[in-house]
């Protein structure tokens, strides 16, 4: 049984999930997914209250469990995502070759596109190979102003 819980946060209400051993998910929004029990965990406390020092700029990286559920080759996807610096984006193209297949950036958007745990496996630091933000769970705004907020917290 999966534990999750909508919390406030300066870019709006964000639902947070567990499995009892790591974060399974982070979306935007009102609500949680149908089966979820809702309440609050000593693991979802913790990852809200590093999301909150994250977006205070008190905090560049996570120090969370983290269990996205997705087939291998997102997984593969989201494991590239992780090494994206705090303050710098990268392109599809940049993830595919680093998976070593530059024909696979449509994949990577797919995967990207995907995400189960936005912020926390950072997918808003993919950017398009033209330098344009494109796509993103929580709206082009949100990446925007997470990309701002971390080039205004970069030092």
């Amino acid at each position: 049984m999966e534990n999750g819980l909508i919390y406030e946060t300066p870019l709006g209400k964000i639902g947070i999930t567990e499995n009892g051993k790591a974060i399974t998910g982070l979306h935007f929004g009102e609500t949680l997914a149908a089966g979820i029990n809702g309440r609050e965990t000593a693991l979802l406390n913790t990852a809200y209250q590093e999301l909150l020092e994250y977006l205070r700029g008190q905090r560049k990286t996570f120090d969370l469990p983290l269990a996205p559920r997705g087939t291998a080759f997102q997984k593969k996807v989201w494991q590239e995502l992780l090494k994206i610096p705090y303050g710098k984006v990268c392109s599809y193209q940049d993830i595919a070759a680093a998976l070593g297949n530059e024909k696979a950036a449509r994949a990577v958007g797919s995967a990207n596109h995907n995400n189960p745990i936005a912020i926390f496996i950072p997918c808003h630091r993919v950017i398009g190979s033209n330098g344009k933000l494109i796509g993103y769970a929580g709206g082009i705004d949100i990446k925007e102003k997470l990309l701002e907020h971390e080039k205004m917290n970069d030092c």
